[in-house]
């Protein structure tokens, strides 16, 4: 059941839209290829280790049937001596006689070559300080490991006996102490003996290193002499291992046999040293490509130029200098490609690896493949896997840097516009005043989405960028929210009719911030045919439908238009807090005047048309053009909606006897003598202000045509509200609950009429 939930939950990513079918064909063919490489991953690996398998089982047989012919063998040997002693007469007397020529002859031999070991050494040292001049060649390589052979066998003969002598503490004084002709000890030799060793071995070392170079040099003879130096080294380890073996297997055996006590006893590993000089002098090389690719990861094939010079050199010219059980092409490339394996994996791991580093490291995969195949290594051959077939993973996780990296520009600009925003007196630069108002993060943030869209588009993979330009939707829906929250948090502190804040220096300030970020909507979505300059959104889409496929260029354009309608709805809301903000800071003692007694005395609607004059002259110059119209006619609707309202007014009450209808007519005069100057949007205000005919009509009319007035006004303002109808009633100084409930009544008699365009009158409280 959690199988088929799995499945179902992977398909439900894979196949999030209906345009994702199309991608049904690719899909399967994508995870044929997958199971494919898997499948033959899987045969030759399975291959391999039945090889193996097969290989250690005849091993071991072959190594039991001879283990079983040595017994048979020695067994005889045992029987044999045992009767030659019967059958000999004077036996005893003649194998003392022998063991004791034996004797002699080895002391005698022992003597002679402790007394020219000194000499033996100095010559060594004399070859050795002759290839010290002439490193590149070293001409006495053999001629120095022979000798020096030689010096480690009587070394270890010497020790060797030692270890079977009755007596070992005297042999080891007499070792320590014995003087020799030419000065020292004997010990003093063999001390000198470990010094000439390490320098060979530095030679040797020195050989290993410049091993390729030696190579491309066509310095073959000294290949050739560390060849032969490596591979005696490599029989001489492997006899002493099988002593070690047949000492730590055959222990009671052995003992009686002191042939095996003599000889070379330790490992000196020349084999696994010549090895290990081939991975450090690699290992060199990727250090410092290691270094490059840090610098510039664009130019990681450059940099690891080196690594198929060397296997190409490897199988052209040393292939034949080698022994061919080394299988020494074989070697180097498993030795490079673990090398290369490592550090690419260590990079991938690495938590500070950028995205330009991954997708460097993504691209190289194939191109590295098909360099090797044509040095003829399969893929298949390379083992493990040069990334540990994580590609897919690191697509994935290169998409996440990308869109962790939008998340984290947008919170930081996020946190700057908040910090400016809410510092509005100590951050003045936030706003760029020269003509037109912006913030000045706002291009900053168009500049950062269009960098990573180049990222994620490096990629060359469709995927990775359509996951990219989802998140930057989602980021910028978010930023719009974050704009409109502040700026409703902050007109709710002047707007709250309980406990308005008094305006302080920083409320001009919060003036400029809506007008500028009402124009920075408009220049997010406004493209100017006349100069030909595409909007910031424009720019977006086109840069990105270039990268991602047709069936996701066609989906995203809901995504488009959901941003864009809320540019404008945040860009007019911007507006609409603007004139809110006239009303309830710079009219806060003016609007509870009208409608009162003191409003026939006094020029309210002049002060507040004056008011507007001002406004006008310091802001629409700073408005986007697109917007000035949208502000004169915001600041119309708010003065109507305002003026509708005074009605609430406490002191507000309309005698028959007072002039109302005139000074009403004298402040429609004002405003449309205001509004006039706005030839394009004065017809619409006009229009608009026409409700105020509806408005006197519920004044003056007589009581009886109530309902029927109302019902003429609904049918035009459809969305009215009967509480303010009831508070224009009440306002009345004729006012009886009759009133009331005619209207009420006559409402219940009319149909609902839903889905007309929202009217004025809905906005009237």
């Amino acid at each position: 059941m959690n199988d088929v939930e799995t499945v179902t939950v992977k398909l439900a990513e894979l196949l999030r839209h209906p345009e994702d079918l199309d991608k049904i064909a690719g899909l399967k063919s994508e995870f044929t290829r997958k199971k494919a490489a898997v499948d033959d991953q899987l045969k030759l690996g399975l291959k391999e280790q039945l090889e193996i398998t097969q290989t250690g089982m005849s091993a071991i047989t072959e190594g039991q049937r001879t283990v079983n012919l040595i017994k048979e063998e020695m067994m005889k040997i045992d029987k044999l001596c045992a009767e030659a002693q019967n059958m000999i007469r004077d036996f005893p007397h003649i194998n003392i006689v022998q063991q004791t020529h034996t004797n002699f002859a080895k002391v005698e031999e022992m003597k002679e070559n402790i007394e020219s070991f000194g000499v033996r050494l100095d010559e060594l040292e004399t070859l050795l300080r002759e290839d010290d001049a002439d490193l590149e060649n070293q001409p006495n390589l053999l001629q120095i490991h022979y000798g020096l052979t030689q010096l480690r066998d009587v070394r270890d003969s010497a020790m060797s006996q030692l270890n079977g002598s009755d007596d070992a503490d005297a042999t080891l004084e007499l070792i320590n102490n014995l003087p020799l002709e030419n000065g020292g000890t004997l010990q003093d030799q063999f001390t000198r003996l470990d010094e000439v060793v390490d320098w060979f071995d530095e030679h040797v070392g020195a050989a290993c290193i410049n091993l390729i170079a030696l190579v491309q040099s066509g310095n073959n003879g000294l290949v050739v002499r560390l060849a032969l130096v490596v591979e005696e080294e490599e029989k001489k380890d492997k006899k002493a291992q099988a002593l070690q073996d047949a000492k730590k297997e055959f222990k009671d055996l052995a003992s009686r046999f002191k042939s095996i006590e003599s000889g070379q006893q330790e490992l000196r590993g020349y084999k696994e040293k010549f090895l290990k000089a081939i991975e450090l002098n690699a290992q060199s090389q990727m250090d410092a490509s290691n270094e490059a690719f840090a610098e510039d990861s664009d130019k990681l094939e450059k940099n690891v130029r080196w690594y198929f010079n060397d296997l190409n050199t490897v199988k052209l010219g040393m292939q034949t200098l080698m022994p061919k059980k080394w299988k020494i092409f074989k070697t180097y490339v498993n030795i490079y490609h673990k090398l290369m394996h490592d550090w690419l994996v260590a990079k991938i791991d690495d938590p500070s690896l950028t995205p330009k580093d991954m997708l460097a490291i993504i691209n190289w995969g194939d191109k590295y493949y098909a360099k090797m195949q044509k040095l003829g290594v399969s893929k298949g051959e390379l083992q493990p896997a040069l990334i540990d077939e994580r590609e897919a993973e690191l697509v994935r996780d290169y998409q996440r840097i990308i869109t962790k990296a939008v998340e984290e520009w947008t919170d930081r600009m996020a946190a700057t516009d908040r910090q400016n925003f809410f510092n509005r007196l100590d951050h003045q630069e936030a706003i760029d005043r020269a003509g037109e108002y912006r913030t000045k993060t706002m291009p900053d943030m168009w500049n950062m989405l269009r960098e990573q869209l180049i990222v994620a588009g490096n990629s060359s993979r469709e995927d990775v960028v359509e996951g990219t330009v989802d998140a930057m939707f989602t980021r910028l829906k978010v930023r719009q929210k974050m704009w409109q929250q502040l700026v409703d948090d902050e007109a709710a502190k002047y707007t709250n009719a309980k406990d308005p804040v008094a305006p302080d220096e920083s409320f001009p300030a919060f003036q400029d911030w809506l007008i500028a970020l009402a124009n920075d909507q408009i220049a997010c979505i406004d493209d100017d045919e006349a100069s030909g300059t595409e909007s910031f959104i424009s720019r977006f889409r086109l840069e990105y439908s270039e990268l991602v496929s047709p069936g996701y260029a066609s989906s995203s354009t809901s995504d488009l238009d959901t941003l864009r309608n809320g540019y404008v709805d945040l860009s007019t809301h911007c507006l609409s807090v603007f004139a809110n903000l006239i009303f309830a800071v710079d009219f806060r003692s003016t609007l509870p005047e009208f409608f009162t007694p003191a409003w026939y005395s006094k020029k309210g609607m002049a002060q507040l048309i004056n008011t507007f004059e001002d406004y006008l002259e310091e802001y629409a110059p700073a408005t986007h053009p697109s917007l000035r119209d949208i502000l004169v006619e915001e600041i119309s609707d708010t003065l109507l909606r305002n003026y509708l309202q005074c009605v609430r007014n406490r002191s507000a009450k309309f005698r028959r006897t007072d002039p109302f209808t005139d000074k009403i007519k004298d402040d429609v005069i004002s405003v449309f003598d205001f509004f006039s100057r706005y030839d394009a949007v004065f017809p619409e205000i006009k229009q608009k202000w026409r409700v105020v005919d509806g408005f006197v009509r519920m004044l003056e009319s007589d009581k009886a045509a109530i309902p029927l007035v109302f019902e003429e006004f609904r049918q035009e303002y459809w969305d009215v509200q009967l509480g303010w109808v009831e508070a224009v009633l009440r306002a009345r100084d004729d006012f009886e609950r009759a009133m009331v409930s005619a209207v009420k009544a006559r409402a219940a008699e009319m149909p609902v009429e839903r889905g007309r365009m929202e009217t004025i009158m809905g906005k009237v409280k």
